[in-house]
């Protein structure tokens, strides 16, 4: 079965099309990791996206709240931050606003890699978008955006339904 046979067979009613979205995700998420993982060196995506999230925050981030951008939890921050420091990319300390949480800091290895090593590679991931025209990234990226309050919709069920 290939991807497009897929796509006819789950076009027919708005449940199958949402079953589809669902799925979609699922395996688009996977692709990229597994395309980014072995073609771009030294970090694997889950890394790089931490990485990305540090670099352009304006302060300082806690596991924790790393962990809530991400979608994932505090431990898997510490996992992903402990093998980044001994790669040299990143510094843990003590928050500047409460000493028992742990920040994440960049180092100049961070703006090295992604200015110089990354840039490579960026153009590479303009094939993943070149199919689209400007006006349906516009649409993409505001349903894609929409997908964050489904998705905190259905966490506040999820925890809802766990508290009962």
């Amino acid at each position: 079965m290939e991807i497009n046979d897929l796509i006819t067979r789950f076009s027919s009613t708005t449940e199958n099309q949402r079953k589809a979205i669902f799925s979609t995700l699922f395996i688009a998420g996977n692709k990229l990791q597994t395309l980014f993982d072995n073609h771009i060196p030294e970090v694997s995506l889950k890394q790089f996206m931490l990485l990305s999230i540090v670099r352009q925050s304006k302060e300082q981030l806690t596991f924790t709240q790393l962990g809530n951008i991400l979608g994932c939890s505090r431990q898997n921050i510490k996992k992903l931050a402990e093998i980044l420091v001994k790669k040299g990319f990143i510094t843990i300390q003590p928050s500047p606003y409460d000493t028992r949480a742990m920040c994440i800091c960049p180092t100049k290895k961070v703006n090295d890699y992604f200015e110089n090593d990354f840039s490579k590679y960026q153009e590479e991931l303009e094939f993943l978008f070149e199919v689209y025209t400007d006006q349906e990234i516009e649409r993409l990226y505001t349903l894609l955006s929409k997908l964050y309050a489904g998705i905190e919709n259905l966490d506040k069920k999820v925890k809802g339904d766990q508290s009962r």
